[in-house]
């Protein structure tokens, strides 16, 4: 009889658990449809985190993570979905991995997740990450092929967006290409300064208002007339 009831008891117990896990579940799905139709940011990724800890899913701890990294916060992006390349993730995870690490300074631990996505899928804007981020350390040699890739790929309707002046830009994928092209050219041969000058050139020709392309180019002017004052000396 004691045993009876206390597997009653235990039984009793475990469906009010279960109803009450659920309740919150259906709570917080609806508060997360709430804060989505109200665009609150900050209340999405409270339900979120509520969700995942109620009902953990790769689903949803995904869309946590690429809401924190659409609100800016990386570090709080690579912490709920991690920096390891796996071969498991989904592309989103990596996409978020891969720019989120960009923010963050780690060009090379970045490009592990761009290749990855690469070669799942190529496409220019890939291409762009990879070639800007093998610039960045060093490896030009690599880059070339990435840059040849999105020249010849790279369609008049595709655009890449700067942020170096305080109201940001968009120029044709393709002018963006063409720059990488002009400092990739003068990395692989500084003395033919001309060469490098000539593809941001064709950069301009694409898209004249590509502020970051006209300072390279000031910068390379520069560097040419130094050289050539220090020959005439």
């Amino acid at each position: 009889m004691k045993k009876t009831l206390l597997l009653l008891l235990l039984l009793v117990g475990y469906t009010g658990i279960s109803q009450t896990n659920n309740d919150l579940l259906k709570h917080y799905e609806d508060y997360y449809q709430e804060m989505r139709l109200q665009g609150d940011v900050n209340g999405i990724i409270g339900a979120l985190t509520h969700l995942n800890v109620l009902s953990p899913s790769k689903q949803r701890r995904d869309t946590l993570a690429f809401i924190y990294m659409n609100n800016g916060q990386h570090m709080q992006a690579l912490n709920t979905i991690g920096i390891e390349n796996d071969s498991n993730d989904s592309d989103l995870a990596m996409q978020i991995k891969a720019f989120s690490l960009k923010a963050l300074n780690q060009p090379k631990r970045a490009l592990e997740h761009f290749e990855a996505l690469y070669s799942r899928n190529s496409s220019p804007y890939l291409a762009y990450e990879m070639a800007d981020l093998k610039i960045q350390t060093g490896d030009t040699d690599s880059a070339l092929p990435n840059i040849e890739y999105g020249i010849a790929n790279a369609t008049d309707e595709m655009k890449y967006a700067f942020y170096e002046r305080q109201q940001p830009y968009e120029v044709p994928l393709k002018a963006a290409f063409y720059h990488l092209k002009g400092l990739a050219d003068f990395n692989m041969d500084k003395e033919n300064i001309d060469a490098a000058i000539a593809s941001i050139d064709e950069a301009l020709k694409i898209a004249p208002n590509f502020n970051l392309a006209s300072l390279s180019k000031q910068a390379l002017e520069s560097r040419k007339k130094e050289a050539a004052e220090e020959e005439e000396n």
